[in-house]
């Protein structure tokens, strides 16, 4: 699908979708609780639907239901013995050890860019967790035999806070005694905040020490219906935080400020004087391709730093950032882990290639509103990955969205 945007000044009202990082957690607490579990204000992205798969997957009862979800699980009991993610990187780090508590062989696989992510973390765990797993050069496809046993053992968080966030759950829910993790060079620390809130909600107890130890202290099992209900989703309010600053007047509902994701950042560096700032993108790395949009239009030289982990996104966000902003007709320098960013009067309209991630193609729709003319967004049905109505809701702002389907 080729999306056509065109200049405008957007206003109105919007509600962003549930967020698809407490979706994806509550889908995975809901398998391992036994009992009965309701979830309000569902997200209906595509990774929202490959965590609903993959807890059907792996046994458990999902009943739909108008403004919410009724999960039923007893346990792991998979329904075969082959696991799609599908794209959804969370849940694939997610979902892994967590299968990998079941005690026969299963087969964890994916679809499109999942299957250049890597994986590397759970080939260097899992034989001292009793877990047997054979993989692809650190890739998916994986086989996996557990059960997995918790004991005390030492990650590397470098890469990604979600191989920490299956573990948690998995250990959460099986440790029969006290065990820790213990991590080193953890980035994305909000994300485990969520992943901890989400895990409380259902009775476990886990304590932190600074982000370096985690200690899991065991619960009887919550046999308790639980409810939990999703927030808006702030990775997707970022978006239209940026337009407000550049060129709209939208009033964004359902947020919760005091929230732990860790895209709500955004409030600390977007204002609409659209002055040049510096901000370390470490812990929520999501935020650089509307960030480098919003920078692009600010008054002089922005500098953000932490962009060496965008290269395992949906695509190599560096590149298909800069890309962006190249044909935006943007400056930019790139260095050691940043990249400045000079502000320019109006962006050059222009033919963008989403690189198949969603949240290039966001970008780019919302760097139209500052454009000289349409721009042109190749492969833009990407949002469906994180919100499938994008489209529909920035046109419903009042900014002219052409969708061509051919």
């Amino acid at each position: 699908m080729q999306a056509i945007i065109s200049p405008g000044k957007p206003s109105g009202i919007i509600t962003p979708p549930a967020s698809k990082s407490l979706m994806q957690r509550a889908c995975a607490a809901a398998l391992l609780h036994t009992g009965k579990t309701i979830i309000n204000n569902p997200g209906i992205s595509n990774d929202d639907k490959a965590a609903l798969n993959i807890i059907q997957q792996l046994g458990a009862h999902v009943r739909h239901s108008k403004d919410y979800i009724e999960i039923t699980s007893h346990g792991i009991n998979p329904i075969s013995d082959s696991v799609n993610c599908h794209e959804s990187g969370l849940s694939a780090r997610l979902f892994i050890p967590i299968a990998a508590l079941y005690h026969q062989q299963l087969t964890i696989t994916g679809e499109g860019s999942l299957l250049s992510r890597p994986m590397d973390v759970f080939g260097e765990i899992f034989p001292s967790l009793g877990v047997s797993i054979q993989r692809n050069n650190n890739l998916l496809p994986a086989t996996i035999k557990g059960p997995l046993r918790p004991q005390n053992i030492s990650i590397d968080g470098s890469l990604s806070s979600q191989f920490l966030t299956g573990l948690l759950f998995a250990y959460a829910f099986a440790a029969k005694e006290v065990v820790t993790i213990t991590v080193s060079n953890l980035n994305s620390k909000p994300y485990i905040d969520l992943t901890l809130d989400v895990l409380c909600k259902f009775g476990k107890n886990i304590t932190n020490d600074n982000y370096k130890t985690f200690t899991i202290h065991p619960q009887p099992a919550l046999h308790d219906d639980v409810e939990i209900t999703i927030e808006a989703d702030w990775s997707a309010a970022s978006n239209f935080v940026v337009a407000n600053a550049i060129a709209g007047s939208i009033d964004i509902e359902q947020l919760n400020a005091s929230s732990l994701q860790a895209d709500s950042a955004i409030l600390q560096i977007v204002n609409n004087e659209r002055t040049a700032f510096n901000f370390d993108a470490t812990h929520c790395p999501d935020l650089i391709p509307i960030l480098a949009v919003y920078a692009g239009t600010c008054d002089g030289t922005s500098t953000i730093s932490g962009i060496n982990r965008l290269i395992h996104k949906e695509s190599n966000r560096i590149i298909s950032t800069t890309t962006l902003l190249d044909k935006l007709g943007v400056e930019f320098e790139l260095g050691d882990n940043t990249i400045k960013i000079t502000g320019v009067q109006q962006f050059k309209s222009c033919i963008v290639d989403s690189y198949n991630d969603h949240r290039i193609a966001m970008a780019a729709a919302i760097a139209a509103l500052h454009a000289d003319g349409d721009i042109k967004i190749n492969r833009a049905e990407a949002v469906a990955k994180s919100y499938p109505d994008f489209f529909k809701d920035l046109a419903a702002l009042g900014v002219k969205c052409n969708l061509n389907y051919e």
